[in-house]
């Protein structure tokens, strides 16, 4: 049994920070890449980020690019998004995701998915 959850969302003015928080209760969590997508309200849900097995590589949406952080922490079984520099757009119930066993972030399916935490940035 693979399952994710997020935490860590909440209200935040135009320009604040959030960091946002998934732990994936899988033992095999070092083998596998993690992602974070997002969907507001009548929109289609897009990627955001996603990490590599030893957190040495990454990519991201270009809407993020350089307000946004992913990291992991596979002692811990978790990963983070830290989101600087918000934006009333990036709005969205934020999604963490794992990918099936032994697939890295090139090759990221989205396999096993969190419940979402919202997030609201205020103008």
């Amino acid at each position: 049994q693979v399952h994710v959850v997020e935490s860590g969302g909440g209200l935040v003015q135009a320009g604040g920070s959030l960091r946002l928080s998934c732990v994936c209760s899988a033992g095999t969590f070092s083998s596998r890449a993690m992602g974070w997508l997002r969907q507001a309200p009548g929109k289609e849900r897009e990627f955001v980020a996603v990490i590599s097995w030893n957190g040495d590589s990454t990519k991201y949406a270009d809407s993020v690019k350089g307000r946004f952080t992913i990291s992991r922490d596979n002692a811990n079984n978790t990963v983070f998004l830290q989101m600087n520099s918000l934006k009333p757009e990036d709005t969205a119930v934020y999604y963490c995701a794992a990918s099936s066993y032994g697939r890295d972030y090139d090759a990221m399916d989205y396999r096993y998915w969190g419940q979402g935490t919202q997030v609201t940035v205020s103008s």
